[in-house]
């Protein structure tokens, strides 16, 4: 994503059911910001049998010190489901122009990742209503919660 006319990489943790489990905005696509991302994400649950990234070079030595016995794939449409995740962050951002402050860009790719698992209902927070009133339910439960 761009921020103030610089591309920025948004890394993206997506379970197999496609909850996003984590995300991470950085300046740069390096091994630092990589065992910056894994580190995060692994700490919202148990290691994953496999991990499904394309062929960037740094994930590779991450991977094999943050998790050495899970999969590495990095086949060519594997990673088509959070390829496609990252389409509805861009079509939001496309009539926006861009965002100006990389703080402000990094909370609205969180923002717009929790939008996206209450609006699949992968949580509790009105998970068992229709579909399209559960983005609804689920604001006026968490506004009552505050």
């Amino acid at each position: 994503m761009k921020v103030s006319g610089r591309w920025r990489y948004l890394y993206r943790a997506v379970d197999q059911y496609g909850r996003v489990i984590d995300i991470l905005l950085s300046e740069q696509r390096d091994t630092a910001a990589a065992r910056r991302f894994f580190t995060r994400a692994l700490r919202y649950g148990p290691a994953p049998v496999e991990v499904t990234t394309d062929k960037a070079g740094p994930y590779l030595q991450v991977l094999e010190d943050q998790v050495p016995t899970a999969a590495h794939i990095t086949e060519q449409y594997e990673n088509n489901p959070i390829e496609s995740d990252h389409a509805r962050l861009k079509a939001r951002l496309r009539p926006m122009r861009g965002l100006k402050q990389f703080r402000s860009a990094a909370r609205i790719a969180a923002g717009h990742a929790f939008v996206q698992n209450l609006r699949r209902g992968h949580y509790e927070l009105a998970a068992d209503t229709p579909l399209l009133l559960r983005l609804a339910t689920a604001f006026t439960e968490l506004t009552l919660a505050m």
